[in-house]
């Protein structure tokens, strides 16, 4: 071990003392704060919760003992704010740490004294919507600066940005990039601190990041609705039609899209990646989804598994209009029926190519002569990780040795981040460190979300050691 690594893991407990003594507690305020994305509140403005957070992690930012640092909100009108963080380094070299702030919606089902603006400490998790998706982010990248200070160990330049819209797929931050262009320079390292772990056992790395389409699909048939014994039967229902329309695009019987579009080459190394993966996840990988008693996941091979979820497409229905509650529904032959659609695409599938044969598959001969409308209201590019330079896959397995004494492990992701694209094209040569706290049963997006402490207590210290090797490389 180096004098350098050496020092790193000597003083850990540093940085295992700020979170419990500072980080943790301004997480829980971050987590009181219902901060939702703009596509989950569209008065976000007015309603000042964003606000209010970003004021929040401006203070505590503030408050860091980093050398000439830089700190400003920025806000374009009419879009949500980023946190710009500008800290002077000791090389002409730049790295690049990514966060967001912004939240998912509450959702149904947390556990009894759990909420989603309630944070809980308990059996060394924090709980609460947003803490590990990815409140904790800025608080690890600076932590991390700071430690390295601290130790008088020298780093290049480095900038933080956090915005406040990933979660509604960045509508917002391409004129960001756009007027922080010359502020941020060329960075040759992105570090993005909102990714998933297959454990919590090591470091990992993201090699990919699945696309996305998303949108409504609308199915008229009725001017109005009529008693259902005077319309069944006669009347094409619309869930009738809703049936035929998703099985020209999803086989019923095993979930597979039918979409010749949505499907690509999976390269061969990430084919022999996954197998790997798969070896060190073993059974951990079915155990981590909540599964009811008895119910069975789509296969038992959790090679197969996490194909799947990684380089092939997949169908959601994540939201449905026009349909009363159980407790307000009378017998009526309804006359209209909108349904949301999600569909994950693989890294390398051309969204705007696919999406336009959905429309054209969803939307052609209708059923019954329906009245069907299909509209795009999401979409974005998946990513595909370039080849990781030497001296970064060292620095990742000499990080994950530090802490973990295992080295790092490598996963694609099912999710989007849409990011990760954008900064692919503004910086093809740069290097990329996608990593984060996301793992087994964490459940970001989903009731009973957590961040499991020490684990991000580790990755704060792994990023430092890495951002150190990108100093010494």
């Amino acid at each position: 071990m180096s004098t350098l690594h050496q020092k790193i893991k000597d003083h850990f407990q540093q940085i295992s003392e700020q979170w419990d003594h500072d980080i943790i507690p301004q997480l829980e305020e971050y987590i009181r704060i219902p901060c939702k994305s703009v596509a989950f509140d569209k008065n976000w403005k007015a309603n000042g919760h964003i606000d209010r957070a970003m004021q929040l992690l401006k203070k505590w930012c503030e408050q860091q003992p980093i050398k000439n640092k830089k700190i400003d909100i920025l806000e374009i009108e009419n879009r949500t704010p980023v946190l710009f963080i500008d800290i002077p380094g000791d090389s002409d070299k730049t790295i690049l740490l990514y966060g967001h702030m912004d939240k998912q919606p509450e959702m149904t089902g947390w556990f009894e004294g759990l909420a989603p603006w309630k944070p809980v400490l308990k059996d060394g998790k924090l709980y609460g919507r947003g803490g590990a998706d990815d409140g904790y982010a800025v608080f690890s990248a600076l932590n991390a600066i700071s430690y390295l200070q601290s130790l008088h160990i020298p780093h290049a330049r480095c900038v933080v940005l956090i915005e406040a819209s990933e979660e509604s797929g960045s509508i917002d931050l391409p004129p960001y990039l756009q007027l922080l262009e010359k502020k941020m320079g060329e960075p040759d390292l992105v570090i993005c601190l909102d990714s998933e772990s297959g454990n919590y056992d090591q470091l990992w790395g993201t090699t990919s990041l699945r696309g996305l389409i998303s949108g409504n699909l609308h199915i008229d048939t009725l001017h109005s609705g009529i008693h259902s014994g005077y319309g069944s039967g006669v009347a094409p229902s619309v869930f009738h039609v809703l049936r035929q329309l998703l099985d020209r695009i999803e086989d019923p019987q095993n979930g597979k899209i039918k979409v010749d579009d949505l499907f690509v080459s999976i390269p061969e190394s990430r084919l022999k990646q996954i197998e790997e993966t798969a070896k060190t996840v073993g059974d951990d990988f079915i155990e981590s989804v909540p599964f009811l008693k008895n119910v069975e996941p789509i296969c038992h091979d959790a090679e197969e598994l996490i194909l799947n979820r990684t380089w092939r497409p997949a169908l959601s229905i994540v939201g449905i209009d026009g349909v009363p509650s159980t407790s307000n529904a009378g017998n009526v032959t309804l006359p209209s029926l909108t349904v949301k659609l999600s569909i994950r695409i693989p890294p390398t599938c051309d969204m705007k190519k696919a999406s336009d044969t959905l429309k054209e598959m969803l939307e052609k001969n209708p059923p019954f002569n329906a009245k069907v409308k299909y509209e795009i209201e999401d979409r974005a590019n998946g990513w595909q990780s370039p080849e990781l330079a030497k001296w970064l896959s060292d620095a990742s397995n000499n990080a994950s040795q530090l802490f973990f004494n295992k080295n790092t492990a490598y996963l694609g992701i099912g999710g989007t981040i849409p990011f990760m694209g954008m900064l692919s094209e503004k910086f093809p040569k740069a290097q990329f460190l996608i990593t984060g706290v996301l793992g087994p049963k964490s459940n970001a997006h989903g009731p009973n979300e957590f961040l499991h402490i020490d684990y991000a207590k580790k990755i704060t210290a792994c990023v430092a050691s890495v951002i150190a090797e990108h100093y010494h490389r």
